[in-house]
């Protein structure tokens, strides 16, 4: 059995009074997930946007990633496998 897909991500940073915010938003085609993270530099840090950006964009993704994992286990119980917790893995999906 073949099965492509092509999933876009959009990743949107900016910085307000201090603190960067990210927000990664995954498109299916047929549904949207938004991941959210955030960064504040430490007073005693220096201010260097790009490391903000990157630690705001890695949360977003991991939170995005988060709801995938979640989205998937539901379906694979929706699908008719034993409720969690589970002790093999799902349809061979490694975790």
């Amino acid at each position: 059995m073949s099965h492509t897909a092509d999933w876009n991500v959009r990743l949107h940073l900016c910085e307000e009074e201090g603190t960067t915010k990210a927000q990664a938003t995954l498109d299916t085609g047929t549904a949207t997930v938004t991941g959210r993270g955030s960064a504040t530099c430490a007073p005693e840090d220096k201010d260097v946007p790009a490391i903000g950006d990157e630690f705001a964009a890695g949360r977003a993704l991991r939170d995005l990633g988060r709801q995938l994992l979640l989205t998937a286990e539901q379906d694979v119980e929706a699908a008719g496998a034993a409720p969690a917790p589970r002790t093999s893995t799902m349809y061979g999906w490694a975790l």
